[in-house]
């Protein structure tokens, strides 16, 4: 059996099991102790790690890379695969840090559903606000946590209130806590009135322990917090706060749930909601606008490309998520830009440094190709049935900087390092006849991406590099036509971003650009995708 072959009704019902989702925060909010306290619930892991834990408990183990370690943020994506209940369950990590929003957008073009993280005490941040709009955007039906209720917080009644406020989105709670933020006593389930209260394993490094309590017991144990609870239980049933599976799957709802990764207190209801509520993989629109139904034959999406995960291999793993019909490894397939065959002999899983074969994947799977050269950030790939899928764009840089090897003994490695992370989208690459191959401009939509550029440079090339700012802050597309008016203007340069030749001019500030545009009426000046705020 070859890939895209197999039964019409084995793929969908495979497909209908699949749960593809990824979970979006504000930096800080717990978005890597809730991704490990996901997989310790469903047992595809023993034993949790926690960013800048205790001394003796390991890091985070999807967080991979030193500066991630090190700093205690996520800037990569890890796929974690794992089984609960019925469910196959398709975790998507990505990266909390808003310097790194676009690998998140790229990530969350290739999932079903996302999991809105949210800390008691702060409520809805900048981040999560900015992901939430691509989230809209997408048309990715979201399920909200309240993380952190073991620690001082905000009344949640007030947290329900600003969901609803600044995002439109109608809040139904699923579980309700008892006792206030910081005074965590355990969690009423709104939809059989059942109370779990919790207890902490030593460090919250394995699963907490889960007591049902009876009603009657839990009046006479909890005293006031149980009074308090029930007195909101019955507000949120008198303004309706119900979930309507209609409005979540159209975006304009979500279940809301309680709880702390840390200590692990109500992941496990976090879990069997995703398990529940999360929609399945379904018919992708094609970059024609025609569905393709999970049932027609194999097609897949690369949504990330990344090199050094693994010292010992140091390969190139392209990740793709399977869009359609079954995937089978040893498959050839077919790459959609330029109609080459492509063999998928070592198709892998990944989960931060570990790595196992993959056999066989279904819609909504994700399969990593090691040493897939040519395969960049939106190809699609296919079998028997010719598709491609839309591309996914690149968001607006921000900040600009030109990089030189600082030892010319390593040109060569300089410039295949440029090209490697050019390709992976780690920043984007854009050249000159000017400036030439030896100083090219590398744009991001944050500083910190050029902090990951010159630590792999160095590490993984040999080829430490100085970085040189410049004093653009706005990009628009462009053609050769316009460039040919723009080039030489005063606080306006026209580069070809090398990835896709297009023409990307950069002006010294977005004034600047109003000025021309004034000046200018009928030159292309195509505003590109900005971060966390989508077209």
């Amino acid at each position: 059996m070859s890939a895209g072959i197999g039964t019409a009704e084995d793929v969908a019902a495979e497909a209908a099991r699949r749960r593809t989702f990824a979970v979006i925060s504000h930096p800080d909010a717990g978005k890597s102790t809730l991704t490990e306290a996901l997989a310790l619930h469903a047992q595809a892991i023993e034993q949790a790690g926690a960013v800048h834990g205790k001394a003796g408990r390991r890091g985070v183990r999807s967080d991979w890379m030193d500066m991630e370690r090190s700093r205690g943020i996520s800037i990569t994506s890890s796929v974690l695969r794992f089984e609960f209940g019925d469910a196959l369950l398709n975790l998507l990590d990505t990266p909390g840090h808003a310097d790194f929003s676009e690998d998140t957008y790229r990530v969350l073009a290739a999932v079903d559903g996302a999991i809105m993280l949210l800390d008691s005490a702060k409520g809805l941040e900048a981040q999560t606000l900015k992901l939430f709009d691509v989230c809209r955007h997408r048309g990715i039906p979201v399920i909200t946590f309240v993380n952190k209720w073991d620690r001082p917080g905000r009344e949640p009644l007030e947290l329900l209130d600003e969901v609803e406020q600044r995002i439109g989105l109608h809040p139904a709670p699923l579980n309700w806590p008892v006792g206030i933020a910081g005074d965590f006593r355990g969690l009423i389930d709104r939809a059989d009135g059942s109370y779990t209260r919790f207890r902490r394993t030593p460090g919250g490094a394995t699963r907490a322990a889960a007591e049902h309590v009876p009603a009657d017991r839990a009046a006479a144990e909890e005293g006031q917090a149980w009074v308090t609870a029930n007195e909101e239980l019955a507000l949120l049933e008198e303004i309706g706060a119900v979930l309507d599976m209609e409005a979540f799957a159209a975006g304009a709802s979500t279940p809301v749930l309680f709880g702390a990764a840390l200590p692990n207190f109500g992941v496990s209801a976090l879990l069997d909601t995703v398990r529940r509520l999360a929609p399945a993989p379904s018919a992708r629109t094609d970059a024609q606008g025609h569905a393709r139904p999970v049932t027609a034959p194999f097609s897949g999406q690369v949504f990330k490309v990344q090199a050094g995960m693994d010292r010992a291999h140091r390969d190139r793993l392209a990740f793709i998520r399977v869009c359609s019909g079954r995937f089978e490894r040893g498959a050839t397939l077919t790459h959609a830009p330029t109609g080459r065959p492509l063999a998928t002999k070592y198709a892998q899983t990944v989960f931060g440094r570990d790595r196992s074969t993959l056999d066989a994947a279904y819609p909504g799977d994700v399969i990593g190709l090691p040493n897939a050269s040519g395969l960049t950030v939106g190809d699609t790939l296919y079998t028997r049935t010719p598709v491609t899928f839309p591309p996914i764009p690149a968001f607006a840089p921000e900040h600009f900087m030109v990089a030189r090897v600082k030892d010319n003994s390593r040109a060569k490695q300089f410039r295949r390092g440029i090209d490697q992370l050019d390709s992976e989208g780690v920043v984007q690459v854009l050249r000159s006849d000017l400036r030439g191959d030896q100083a090219p401009v590398l744009a991001a939509v944050g500083p910190l991406q050029f902090d990951v550029f010159t630590a792999r440079m160095a590490d993984e090339f040999g080829a430490p590099v100085e970085l040189s700012r410049l004093d653009y802050t706005t990009a628009r597309i462009t053609d050769k036509e316009s460039a040919e008016t723009l080039n030489g203007r005063r606080g306006i340069e026209v580069l070809t971003r090398t990835l896709d030749g297009s023409y990307i001019a950069v002006f010294i500030d977005k004034w600047r650009v109003r000025a021309i545009e004034r000046e200018y009426p009928d030159l292309t000046l195509t505003p590109m995708l900005a971060a966390g705020v989508p077209d």
